[in-house]
């Protein structure tokens, strides 16, 4: 079998993929995966053909406060996919029709992989690295009154760009076409049924195979003091004020480890009390092998591995995506929100969640969740199963 996947240049949209691919390539199936430089060399371990299309990207030719205008608004978004739709269809369409592809599987996020299967006829599985979505589960999102008069004032922008799709063939009538799967659409879910919100109104076509996990030895702790892990993520972590009152509130206490980011230079957040470290970059996975609580900006990703470990955590979420990962968390019962993101409102947030042992009871009962979905091996098999 034959398969192009496609995908966004984020690593947390990738990383779950891999292990899927790998199962694939190791079944003898062959993958063409259109992705970015970045994730060559780890897609090629994993047996895949790679084929970049940085050029083509619109997101790749942004700003770095890109990611954060396309996560807020729709519009922008919107023209974003029409832009790489558009550039990847004239690169890259008699490359697929070439290519015969048996299946098209792209990222959620990834819209112009499922409108190139459509307007080729192709079968199609939506790889899904966040929640899946519909009418029922999309209420954990909770939209405010100005991102609803945002998405409102900005339908002429998006029916712009839905016009410039349309007369290259594109059979999208409106927004939710493209982004909002309906129950026919076979897709996998890196995440439990139990973890997902409203798991029992979606169809048999929703694969829920639990997150992409790669497990690590965990850290040695410096002390026998709580650990407390820090992290705002990979793309929005500029926020070296955050970070200085996380460790003027915390580090005389616990054993505090902060990831920064490329764009905080460690040292300017002064002078370190003995058990706090700072990084630009962790192993993330070997920091939440061993770890007592983490406050994090709710990534599907970064929240998924910590509830995979059974560490309960404070939430701190960013966009609306976030919000609703963390509403999710929250409300069953794994962490707290961060209501102050004051010195006295870190340390208050931690405190509980460090001091009532129900947090990690229920981190450990989504981790034993996640453990029995079924992994890489239920991804590939529904992926085969949508080609039959």
């Amino acid at each position: 079998m034959k398969l192009a996947w496609f995908c966004i240049p984020a690593a947390g949209h990738t990383n779950p993929t891999l292990e899927v691919v790998r199962t694939l390539t190791e079944n003898g199936h062959h993958v063409r995966y259109y992705s970015f430089q970045a994730f060559r060399t780890k897609l090629e371990a994993m047996g895949a053909e790679v084929i970049t299309i940085d050029d083509y990207c619109a997101e790749m030719k942004l700003g770095p406060d890109a990611g954060a205008r396309i996560a807020k608004d729709t519009a922008f978004a919107t023209e974003v996919l029409a832009d790489t739709t558009l550039a990847v269809d004239e690169a890259l369409l008699d490359d697929l029709r070439a290519y015969q592809p048996d299946v098209i599987v792209s990222d959620s996020m990834a819209m112009w992989g499922k409108l190139l299967a459509i307007k080729l006829n192709v079968p199609y599985v939506c790889s899904t690295t966040t929640f899946a979505f519909n009418q029922h589960s999309a209420k954990v999102m909770k939209q405010s009154l100005m991102d609803l008069v945002k998405l409102v004032f900005g339908m002429p922008k998006i029916n712009k760009q839905l016009k410039r799709l349309q007369d290259k063939g594109y059979a999208v009538n409106s927004i939710l076409d493209v982004v909002q799967n309906d129950n026919d659409t076979n897709t996998i879910v890196y995440t439990s049924s139990y973890f997902q919100p409203c798991a029992e109104t979606f169809s048999d076509k929703y694969s829920f195979v639990g997150p992409s996990v790669r497990e690590a030895s965990p850290l040695p702790r410096t002390s026998s003091r709580k650990r407390v892990y820090i992290s705002m993520g990979t793309v929005n972590n500029d926020m070296p004020k955050l970070y200085r009152r996380c460790i003027d509130a915390l580090g005389s206490d616990y054993e505090l480890i902060l990831s920064v980011g490329q764009s905080v230079d460690p040292s300017a957040l002064g002078k370190l009390p003995e058990h706090v470290t700072v990084h630009q970059h962790v192993n993330q996975m070997a920091v939440l092998a061993d770890c007592d609580a983490f406050l994090t900006h709710c990534g599907m990703n970064s929240v998924s591995e910590a509830l995979y470990c059974g560490v309960p955590l404070v939430l701190y979420p960013q966009t609306a995506e976030q919000r609703g990962v963390a509403n999710r968390t929250a409300a069953l019962g794994a962490g707290v929100m961060l209501e102050k993101d004051s010195i006295d409102g870190i340390r208050t947030a931690v405190e509980k969640v460090l001091a009532d042992s129900g947090f990690r009871t229920a981190a450990e009962k989504i981790s034993a969740s996640f453990k029995a979905s079924g992994g890489a091996k239920l991804a590939a098999e529904a992926i085969i199963k949508a080609v039959k």
